[in-house]
This record gives C-alpha cells, structure tokens and sequence, in this order.
C-alpha cells in the first residue's frame, strides 16, 4: 500500500509510522502492514489528527491485538494505538475508578485491588485493554463490562470528543453501538468496597482455572466465536470433531476448542480459513451457526 503522507508536519505530536508492520502487535503474529500507524500523545492530540484527517480515510482503533485476525494485504488507513499515556488507573473514591482507553485488564484488576474495590477481578481474565473491553462489552465468568462501566470517553472519527453514560452504548453480548471509528479514551468503572486479600483470592483462582484450560503461551487470538444462545461454542466445535484441526500451520486448540493457534508460520488467511471450516462442520453437525467473537480487519492479500 502507499503510504498516506502524514508523517510530517500538521502540528501533531504523536508518532506516525507510514506501512507499518502489524503482526508484531498481534498475539497472532500474522498479517500485513498499516497504511499508516499513529500513537497519539495524549487526547488532545489524538482529537487533532483526526480533525485534520481526511474523513474519506478509515481509522481503526488497535488495543492489545489479542482478538484481531489482521489479514495479509494489511489495513488501509489509519490504525490508532494508544499506548502508555493513556494506560494509567486512577482511584476516584472508594468503589470508582477512571481508566486509559489503553490500560490491560490486568492493570484495572490490580489497581482495584490495591484500592479496595471489588466487583471488577473478571477484567484479569481478558486478554485485551479497556477500549476493547468497553467496545465489544468484554466478559468473562459471569460478568460483562456493562455491569460495572459508568461512563466513557470517546473521540469521535470527526475528532470531536464525547461522554457517553453505559445506557448510551446499546449494550448487548459482546456488542455495543458505538460509532465506526470512535476511539476510546477512557471509561469509569463502579466496584464495591471489598477487603483487599478476597480481591486477590477472585483473581488468583480465574488465573488457576484459565491457566489450567486455555493455551495461554501460544500464539492466539482468545476466544474465537461467540457463546450461541443456549450453547457453549467450545463443546458444539468438539462434537463436530474439530479438536485439533488444522490447516497449513493454524491449529484448532487441543486444550480449548474455541481458540485458534498460530503454530508458527500460520498466515492470516490460514487462520480465519480454519475458522470458516469450524463453522462449516459444525453447521453440518448441530445446525448451529457459530459467529465470529474475534475481529477480522484489512485486505486480503
């Protein structure tokens, strides 16, 4: 792809990279290049550069890239990193914290810990940051974001910054209505009051049961598909038979059917391919179609 032209100049602060390689920032390891990567050094300048963006150019927001398949012809555009000056967790008062739209989970779990706040230990669980999170209300053991988000900050593709309140973000499993292109900055979370030692006890024990049944050392993209109504998506993919399954070196987890594996020198195609023939045989097998949870960006090559 051509670069975009806008590493110089037009007053921004941040850093901008023109064909920007993108498989190092994904747990997957795969795929093609940004037309144009930028990390913004705070708000103010992330409003900037979108305000003088052509708004005929996409944007995509990248956090952790934990649940991002980047297919092998890259992204076109402009992809948005936020990194450490938007990954601080500040206490508010004694149940609420205001996090970075770039913090990990692990972050917000910790520091509510260290506060005393209970009620958001599931954040530990989810391999992503918290625009992801507040993006795709993010879930785990029993628990989404929209039981314990407030509010958010979002700068808008035109570059013009809003607040949005939880009950503005049409919350439903693992989607919300937040606009294309709408980057998040930050977002509020209400816990409970809560001894600190229980805190940790929570996250210890969804650190033991995810060690014991997810490939946490491999190169994965976390879960794959979303839970169908009434049905868990690991065990409807293990009575289809694909445990195991693989195509060129993409791999079906033998541990946790619903991750895919990049056993080394997986392309991205390869990857969302073994995703589709998951979808396939267990289509064939249950009548069930699986959706995709794992965002699947760029061009393909």
């Amino acid at each position: 792809m051509t670069d975009l032209g806008l590493a110089s100049g037009r007053g921004i602060e941040g850093r901008v990279t023109d064909n920007a390689p993108l498989a190092p920032l994904v747990w997957f390891k795969s795929g093609g290049a940004a037309q144009c990567l930028f990390e913004p050094k705070d708000v103010a300048d992330l409003s900037a550069f979108l305000a003088a963006l052509d708004p005929s150019i996409p944007v995509l927001p990248l956090g952790l890239g934990s649940n991002l398949i980047v297919r092998d012809g890259g992204v076109p555009g402009v992809v948005i990193r936020l990194g450490k000056p938007f990954a601080k967790v500040e206490t508010l008062d004694a149940t609420t914290l205001r996090c970075g739209g770039g913090a990990s989970g692990i972050l917000v779990s910790s520091s509510a810990r260290d506060a005393g706040i209970g009620g958001v230990e599931f954040l530990r669980s989810i391999p992503g940051t918290v625009g992801g999170f507040v993006r795709m209300n993010g879930g785990a053991y029993g628990r989404e974001t929209k039981d314990v988000l407030v509010e958010c900050e979002i700068v808008l593709r035109s570059g013009e910054r809003q607040t949005l309140a939880v009950e503005a973000l049409g919350y439903t499993y693992r989607h919300s209505t937040l606009p294309a292109g709408a980057v998040v900055v930050s977002a509020t979370f209400r816990g409970h009051p809560e001894d600190p030692a229980v805190i940790q006890a929570e996250m210890d024990r969804i650190a033991a049961e995810r060690e014991a049944s997810q490939p946490l050392r491999s190169k994965t993209g976390g879960s794959t598909f979303k839970n169908p109504p009434g049905h868990k998506a690991w065990a409807l993919i293990d009575a289809a038979g694909c445990r195991g399954l693989r195509r060129g070196d993409a791999q079906v987890s033998e541990k946790h059917c619903n991750f895919l594996l990049n056993l080394g020198a997986a392309t991205s195609a390869d990857i969302e391919a073994l995703g589709e023939d998951v979808i396939a045989r267990v289509k064939a097998q249950s009548g069930v179609t699986l959706e995709w949870e794992i965002q699947r960006v760029g061009e393909e090559s």
